[in-house]
């Protein structure tokens, strides 16, 4: 029994041995996948999430991180009227697990800097390129989105999928930030003073419509004033308070026409 034990616990220690130096056994963990490489040759598939075998010295296994990651970087670039600009911007992408062998068979582990930066770079370069520089700011949104779609069109065929993309900050030199921000005073006191205008403007056309509304009533009351002896009184009693005057001249009682019957 202890000769069956020890031979057992042999076998154990070998295996053990056999495994360290000639890992036969690859993982392949959570968000990832790998690809097999047997005597310098890729596989024709990306292997999933698990445990995987391979022959020692002859078979290994790459692993490749399919997560969504994150970049958050800078760079600068020049707009159509050529002033330089510092654009932040922050992208979101992974790398197709379906494809993950065709990315090491065509350009290895390090596509962040071989395919991925540059195409970012120069997509950045290219869209920055068409706008002058006040016209960014107001169409931040708008150059975003074109990037965007860029990028996503642009990298599909590399294997690489952009979820998003973020445009920052855009930073121009103190010199220009502080031009702009005088022009956009300026155009606000000239919008200003032009409202000031238009308001005093519209006051001069009411007060002139007023007087002409009342010079038309003064001469309509004149002209029947004139026409109508009658209404004269009546104006006249309109007007009058009710109470004689003190002192009279003549025998005349103001605004009585009175006529007797015979």
């Amino acid at each position: 029994m202890k000769d069956k034990a020890s031979l057992l616990l042999a076998i154990l220690i070998l295996f053990v041995i056999f495994v360290i130096f000639c890992n036969p056994i690859a993982m392949v963990g959570v968000g990832q996948r790998g690809v097999k490489v047997t005597l310098g040759k890729v596989s024709p598939k990306s292997y999933s999430e698990g445990i995987h075998f391979v022959t020692p010295f002859i078979s290994k296994i790459k692993v490749m991180n399919v997560k969504t990651q994150k970049i958050s970087m800078s760079t600068d670039v020049y707009t159509k009227d050529s002033q330089q600009a510092r654009i932040s911007y922050v992208v979101n992408y992974n790398l197709m697990p379906q494809y993950v062998h065709q990315m090491y068979r065509e350009v290895g582990m390090d596509y962040l800097n071989t395919i991925l930066m540059p195409a970012i770079e120069g997509t950045i370069k290219d869209v920055i390129g068409k706008w002058n520089a006040q016209d960014l700011v107001a169409n931040r949104e708008k150059a975003t989105k074109e990037i965007l779609v860029k990028l996503y069109d642009h990298l599909q065929d590399n294997y690489i999928n952009i979820s998003d993309f973020q445009m920052t900050a855009i930073n121009y030199s103190d010199v220009f930030e502080r031009a702009i921000e005088e022009k956009v005073k300026a155009e606000q006191e000239a919008l200003k003073a032009k409202n000031k205008t238009v308001q005093i403007e519209e006051e001069a056309k009411q007060k002139i419509i007023s007087a002409e509304a009342e010079a038309k009533s003064m001469r309509i009351r004149a002209t029947a004033l004139t026409q109508n002896k009658a209404l004269v009184e009546y104006e006249a009693v309109q007007k009058w308070n009710g109470k004689l005057p003190e002192y009279l001249m003549g025998n005349t009682i103001p605004f009585l026409n009175l006529q007797t019957k015979k």
